[in-house]
């Protein structure tokens, strides 16, 4: 079994071109050796917030620190169950901060998360930020968007995106006190397979194939800046977060008839008043036979000449009788139930996950993404349309790079060509970093 150690990655964030503040947030949380690889994996995490003022910037920050430090703690738990009660857990949370302010109230965020176990990568997952995996130049969507567009789609319109728009999300994490999470997996992982979280920001401009051209032919580094550099040349309306995973040879996923199947629900739990319950019956059974002995018409208790002469001989005998047996009955129900409750309770069955099987219903989509001149092209085009806002030296570099790509192209060297293409787009992405108020960091919307 590998140590999970091989695994390279890249995270990063952007405001984009429109947005005054970044309302995405993201998290890695490495193993910090072998042994905590096989118990928990790599986790990553990528959340997009939603909610006025400060609101979606504050849920998605919750969801990016909490989730990973309640999944690490509940490790005794099987990955599926731990990721499910992580991300419930933390939604609680959040519901809880929106209702105790009003400011806050209602505030949300989506919620993707990507555990890399040596049984594969299991994603949980909330809203529409999505989860890829590519490998021999397929770009397969993991998870589903909880959206209004995906649901109409779905369902047979094509054309749903066009009427509707695609911000209309049908689930996230937050507004409610509780929320429906997505498992899926785990899905078998091999060595160059390359893993993609993102927000809706990079994947509502850049094609899913677009995404899967630039992340599997550059390393993790130069494919999460050219993604996000693409965004940005197509305007990035919105916040942009991307993680880019490839898995190594101690990462491939292995699994054998052996291995300890996955509980997929908590073992019941001992219930002390249930078990308590039926010494209270015996003592109900113990009083009432005591009350039959007492008022039976037989019996010679104290005080008892005195009942009868006060309602009379004659009335005094039946209800006597329907007294006793009325104890009588109540005994010996308790009795019942009490013996009931003493067998041994019936085993309550906990669902488990077999090695080799996977639960929901990934991958849901699926596009070739192997370099093309129809692929490169459009990209290029791209490219070329906001060059002609760039100063001159930066342009002049910019047009000389896609003339590279397209002579590569012309020569089958797919290779030079999209790394001749993540060159052009990091001079445009400098530009925009320069042009934010002097501020170079990522964290200021554009002024071109």
């Amino acid at each position: 079994m590998g140590k999970g150690l091989s695994l390279v990655y890249c995270d990063r964030t952007d405001i984009g071109r429109k947005r005054s503040n970044n309302q995405d947030s993201k998290a890695v949380l490495p193993p910090s050796g072998p042994q905590q690889y096989r118990t928990r994996g790599w986790l990553f995490l990528v959340a997009d917030g939603m909610g006025a003022h400060a609101a979606g910037e504050m849920a998605s920050a919750i969801a990016a620190e909490r989730v990973p430090l309640v999944y690490e703690k509940t490790a005794q738990r099987s990955p599926p169950l731990a990721l499910r009660h992580s991300m419930e857990q933390v939604n609680g949370e959040i519901n809880a901060k929106g209702q105790g302010d009003p400011e806050l109230k209602g505030m949300g965020t989506t919620c993707t998360v990507l555990a890399l176990l040596p049984r594969g990568a299991l994603v949980g997952h909330i809203g529409d930020s999505r989860a890829y995996r590519l490998r021999s130049g397929t770009i397969e969507q993991l998870t589903r968007d909880h959206s209004l567009v995906w649901e109409l789609e779905s369902a047979g319109a094509p054309d749903a995106a066009a009427r509707h728009g695609k911000n209309i999300i049908t689930r996230s994490m937050g507004p409610h006190p509780r929320v429906d999470v997505d498992i899926e997996g785990p899905f078998p992982v091999a060595d160059g397979d390359v893993f993609l979280l993102c927000s809706d920001g990079l994947s509502g401009q850049v094609a899913d194939a677009e995404i899967g051209l630039l992340a599997a032919e550059l390393e993790p580094k130069e494919a999460a800046a050219a993604l996000v550099g693409l965004t940005l040349i197509r305007g990035a309306p919105d916040n942009i977060t991307v993680i880019v995973a490839r898995a190594g040879v101690e990462e491939i996923s292995k699994t054998s008839p052996g291995d300890e199947p996955w509980p997929m629900s908590d073992p019941p739990t001992a219930q002390p008043q249930a078990a308590a319950r039926p010494w209270r019956m015996l003592a109900l059974a113990a009083v009432s036979f005591l009350a039959t002995l007492l008022i039976s018409p037989w019996s010679d208790v104290p005080g008892r000449e005195w009942v009868a002469a006060t309602i009379g001989e004659n009335l005094m005998h039946p209800i006597s009788v329907i007294a006793s047996v009325g104890c009588l009955v109540v005994c010996l129900l308790s009795l019942l139930i009490a013996w009931i409750g003493f067998l041994p309770a019936a085993p309550v069955s906990v669902r488990h996950l077999m090695p080799g099987k996977q639960i929901g219903k990934g991958p849901y989509r699926s596009y070739q993404c192997k370099a093309s001149q129809a692929l490169l092209e459009g990209i290029v085009t791209s490219i070329e349309s906001a060059a002609d806002g760039l100063k001159e030296q930066d342009r002049e570099r910019t047009l000389q790079l896609i003339s590279s790509v397209r002579q590569h192209v012309a020569e089958n060297q797919f290779s030079e060509a999209v790394m001749a293409v993540a060159n052009a787009i990091a001079i445009y992405t400098k530009t925009v970093h320069y042009s934010r108020s002097g501020d170079t960091a990522p964290g200021r919307p554009a002024q071109l």
